[in-house]
């Protein structure tokens, strides 16, 4: 258990504003950035003081995108996501999925469990991301995972994304059902990740075999549950935050009990 514990102890580790400055785009809290972004954006011609980075409006947040872009600060990768000071909140601007970590806005996604129901216990399907993946190439990962862009939802995303990575027909994915939810800070390599992650179960038919469509997945397994516990627990072959979902799977199917996690899982979401 104290291996499943590090997973836990690293997405509970870190305390909001520590040292970074709040963004906010007019009256609204929406982020949290570094002293050299904030030192960009100020050479960008853009108020920040010792406290905060302070954006006019949804012009001013693209602005500063371009600015940090053009800086070689973020990456652009081409999907829009709403900003939002609150989950379900009014839309304050857009912005890039790159931009995200960087101005450490929250961001929201869902992750989904494809279960298969066998005579000896449930199966998962994981998935192994492709080597070319900007972010954690060659880890394992849910069978379907992705951001909710901008102006869609949770659910809408799952039958989207479920199709365009894995192949699952739409009426197949919109059988999935909402299992939990958890929420996260950490410092990662791209920036500041502060993740809203909507946990689907999907059980597929034993006969459905998912097939890489967009180029993110180099290929699928199907693997008993067990065997996915002992490698969460030994190995961090997963993608970080799948990580945190399998492990509210494991709770939620009795593998593990919820009282050994302690108070930081029910921060995250993991146990309720």
């Amino acid at each position: 258990m104290t291996e499943l514990l590090r997973h836990v102890a690293a997405a509970t580790a870190l305390r909001l504003p520590g040292h970074y400055r709040v963004l906010r785009v007019g009256a609204d809290d929406v982020g949290f950035v570094t002293q050299t972004v904030a030192d960009a954006l100020r050479r960008g011609g853009f108020a920040a003081s010792v406290a905060a980075v302070v954006l006019d409006d949804a012009p001013a947040l693209a602005h500063a995108q371009a600015t940090l872009a053009e800086a070689g600060l973020l990456h652009l990768r081409g999907e829009v996501f709403d900003v939002r000071a609150v989950p379900g909140g009014p839309v304050l601007g857009q912005v890039d999925r790159g931009a995200l970590p960087v101005f450490g806005i929250a961001a929201e996604g869902v992750h989904v469990n494809g279960l298969v129901r066998g005579d000896d216990g449930w199966r998962l399907w994981v998935a192994h991301r492709s080597m070319s993946k900007l972010l954690d190439p060659g880890k394992l990962d849910h069978m379907v995972a992705g951001g909710i862009c901008a102006g869609m939802d949770a659910a809408e995303t799952v039958v989207k994304e479920a199709g365009e990575e894995a192949g699952v027909p739409p009426d197949l994915a919109a059988g999935a059902h909402l299992a939990g939810l958890i929420t996260y800070a950490m410092e990662r390599p791209e920036g500041l990740r502060r993740d809203r992650l909507y946990c689907y179960d999907l059980e597929v038919p034993p006969e459905f075999h998912p097939v890489p469509h967009d180029g993110e997945v180099a290929s699928f397994a199907l693997m008993r549950l067990d065997d996915v516990l002992a490698r969460v627990r030994d190995t961090d072959d997963f993608k970080f935050n799948v990580n945190l979902v399998l492990i509210q799977l494991f709770v939620r199917l009795g593998l593990m009990s919820p009282t050994a996690f302690g108070p930081n899982a029910k921060e995250l979401g993991i146990v309720t």
